[in-house]
Formats: structure tokens, sequence, C-alpha cells
């Protein structure tokens, strides 16, 4: 690959600024904890802090230049608004691609769609293929994203995430995907939408930014597919569809639970190919999950095989089904970390897959789900099934929002309501046993990461 991702002159031109002096940046950063050696700096003006105040912190980490809106004597192109300088520099990087760029979108399981995919597409051209990171997926993360992109990439994931009608618009005609995807729509962020069906109408958005002759995947399982395809059609040469129901061009056939945690799944894609794979992430949404990677894998025209490859040696992702033995007193306890997120989609899926999981005792650490508005009660209380389901022996619950769950499974279950993630690490520590699997799963505001912080200390 080229050595310099950006040199200054390219930076000026892309985003109408001047240089102040020449340098060669291999990297892009707007967090100056992020900055290493050789990185360019973008300091972005936020509500509560000001990249510039942190500027003589990113050169000490080995910065080579910053985008700045006021002069500095480090070196430097100065623009207007830098903000508007990133959005413009990763319109200059997406533009400067000759690959093939596709974007994931959805409620539940984009973040592991869009990892599952960068792993079968840099199997197929090691080193060429690029990703969003962690989950940089919204109105910053996204052009910064782009900004990192190297210029000789033959593959760009994208994840791009919205609270909001219109979010996704924006995000999609910067990333211009060829391929665009939609895993589960869920109730998520229903503060800020009408209805269930209001947030596919903003998740079909994606469409919209859809390069000519491009492909538009989506769930044919979910009660909004027609809705989906409806937004699709018009800007999509082809609609695909994936899951696990008949008819799905893309479908699991045969599923078998694997001795080691995973699954065997015989694929059919398209009328007449069929591929036999072991998945090494458990549960059926993760199943449905790699349906929408074969086809977006397949639409990319890559190597269905050694996607294959690729989707049997992933490991969990920290936060989205990571796994680890604990120490505890006589033994080890087995932790499933879902700490990352929740919405009641998930929650249901993650529990389905405790159920699975051979254990001498399953214990959840559940947090409260945000930003699900009126219906925040009911979607709490509405866990108690699943649980119930998941022979959930000890639970758990973190957050004021949990309450209607503790109700609902008041005298049923072994059952500790703590206020917050503090509380909720000390009291776990002293409820494992030799043998036990936990689930830890919430929102990622309440800040379970902590806990499994705590538990991963004592591997």
């Amino acid at each position: 690959m080229t050595e310099a991702l950006w040199t200054s002159a390219e930076i000026a031109a892309a985003t109408g600024g001047t240089a102040s002096a020449e340098f060669d940046a291999g990297a892009v950063a707007f967090d100056s904890r992020e900055v290493g050696p050789g990185a360019l700096f973008v300091a972005l003006s936020g509500e509560t802090t000001d990249g510039h105040n942190f500027l003589d912190q990113a050169f000490a980490s080995g910065a080579a230049g910053a985008i700045v809106s006021s002069a500095t004597p480090h070196p430097h192109i100065l623009v207007g608004d830098t903000m508007v300088a990133l959005e413009n520099l990763a319109r200059a990087g997406r533009k400067r691609m000759a690959g093939v760029v596709i974007g994931v979108t959805g409620s539940v399981g984009k973040t592991g769609t869009k990892e599952a995919l960068f792993e079968c597409l840099d199997r197929m051209a090691p080193g060429f293929a690029h990703r969003s990171v962690k989950s940089y997926n919204n109105h910053t993360g996204v052009p910064l994203s782009l900004a990192r992109m190297p210029r000789d990439a033959k593959f760009g994931v994208f994840e791009m995430g919205m609270n909001h009608a219109g979010e996704l618009l924006a995000l999609t005609h910067m990333v211009r995907p060829h391929i665009a995807l939609v895993t589960t729509i869920a109730p998520a962020h229903t503060e800020f939408f009408a209805s269930e069906a209001a947030i596919a109408d903003a998740k079909g958005e994606i469409f919209q930014g859809l390069e000519p002759g491009g492909t538009a995947i989506v769930p044919f399982d979910s009660p909004h597919r027609d809705r989906l395809i409806a937004a699709a059609e018009g800007h999509a040469a082809r609609i695909v569809t994936f899951g696990l129901g008949e008819g799905a061009d893309v479908r699991a056939l045969e599923i078998v639970p694997g001795q080691a945690g995973g699954t065997y799944v015989t694929a059919q894609i398209g009328p007449d190919r069929t591929l036999g794979f072991t998945l090494s992430q458990p549960g059926d949404h993760w199943v449905a999950n790699a349906m929408a990677v074969l086809a977006a894998v397949n639409a990319a025209g890559g190597d269905l095989e050694q996607a294959g490859l690729a989707l049997a040696e992933m490991g969990g992702l920290a936060g989205r089904g990571a796994r680890f033995k604990a120490s505890v007193s006589g033994g080890e306890a087995l932790v499933i970390d879902e700490s990352y997120n929740a919405n009641p989609a998930s929650m249901r899926a993650t529990l389905a897959v405790l159920a699975a999981t051979p254990a001498a005792r399953r214990l959840a650490v559940l947090g409260e789900m945000r930003e699900l508005g009126d219906q925040s009660a009911d979607f709490h209380a509405g866990l108690a099934g699943p649980i119930r389901d998941a022979n959930v022996e000890a639970l758990l619950l973190v957050g004021e929002g949990m309450a209607p769950l503790a109700r609902a499974l008041e005298g049923q279950v072994d059952l500790v309501h703590v206020p917050d993630a503090a509380t909720a690490r000390e009291r776990i520590e002293t409820m494992l046993r030799p043998g036990d699997v936990v689930l830890i799963k919430g929102s990622n505001g309440v800040g379970l990461s902590r806990v499994v912080a705590a538990l991963a200390g004592r591997q």
C-alpha cells in the first residue's frame, strides 16, 4: 500500500484549506488519545470540548499535522470549519477509492455484520479491506472512517447508524455504497419514532445513496420486508433478500448446533448454489447475520468459500458476544460479554444463546434499555418470559428502568435490583460459582463494560 494516506497538498485541495508546511499523514484521528506517530489530527470543536485545546498533546504523541480553524505553530491545514473539512476529506477519500463499498445499517447486528464482512473480505484481499472501527457510525464517525480509507483499498465496509429520521440520508450520500445492507429492524430509539415502521423507513434511507447499478440487501423474515423493498426500488438495480424463511434469496437450509458453541450451516445462495460452513458464533441471530454477509460477499463478487472459512474462524467481539473464563473460588465461570448495547430484540436473542450454553447454573446481569420512550416499561417487563425460558437462576438487574422487569419476576427467580454498574460489579463478584455461565448485557450508557473488565481481570 502507498505509505502516505494523505499528503498536506491533498488535504488542502480536498478541504479548501491552506497548508502551513509540507507533511505526510499515515492515519487520521479526531481524538487526541488516538493520535500516533505520523497521524493527522482533526481539531473538532464540540459543545463540551474543543480539539484545539489538545493540539500540543496530539503533537507530543507524534502527529504529523493538524486540520485547524485557528492558527497554530504546529504543521497544519487552516480551514474555516474543521467539521466541514473532515466531511470534505471523507468525500475525497471516497472519490479516489476504486473498489467496492458496502454500507451496513439496522437496529440489531450491524456492528457484528460489519466486522464479519470485513473478516471475509480481508481474507480474500489481505491488507486491502477497510472498515469503520468500533461503532464509528454517526455524523463524525462515518466521515472519519472514510478519511481513513487507504487509497488502494479494494473493499470498504461502513456501518451507519441513526436515532432520528434523515440522519442516515446524509451519511449514505457521503458513503455512496455499491451494496447497501439492512440487518434486523427492531424497537430501538423508539423515543424518537412513532412506530417500528417509522424506524424501518429511516433505515431504508440507506438505499438512496446507492451508486448506479447497486445492490440492496433486505431481511426476508422482517415484517418490514416489503416496506424496505419499496424503499430500495428506484435506487437499486438489484434487490436481494436474506434470512431463514423459505423464499429468501440467501437462506439457511440447515442449522445444526455445534458442540463447541458454534453452528454448522448449509446455506442456499441464489437458485443454484449451496455452501456448507461452520459459524463460530452461536445463536440463530448470528445465522441470520451470516446470511446477510454471504449475500453481500456474493454481490461484491467475492469468494464464498473463503467467506465460509472466515466465518468459522471469527472470534467474539468485545461487548458483542466475546467469551472468557473468569477465576472464582474453587474454579472458573464463563462470561458472555454483550455489554455494548441492548434493545428488546437483542436481549431476547442473547438470552436464547445463554439458554443454549451448557452450564451448572445460568446467571444474567442485565442493564436497562434506553431510548425506548413511552413503551419502555412494557419492553422491560416483556423480558420476563425470555428470562424464564433461558432458565436463569440468578438475575442482577441494573438501573431504574429495570424496575418493571423486577416486578414482573418477583418471587420467580433469585433477583437483585441495583442502581448502577458500580454496585453490580461488587455484587456479581460475590455471586459467581464454578461452572456458572453469566450473560452481561445492557445499553452502553449503563456502563456494564466496567463489570466485564473487572471479571476479565480475574482470567
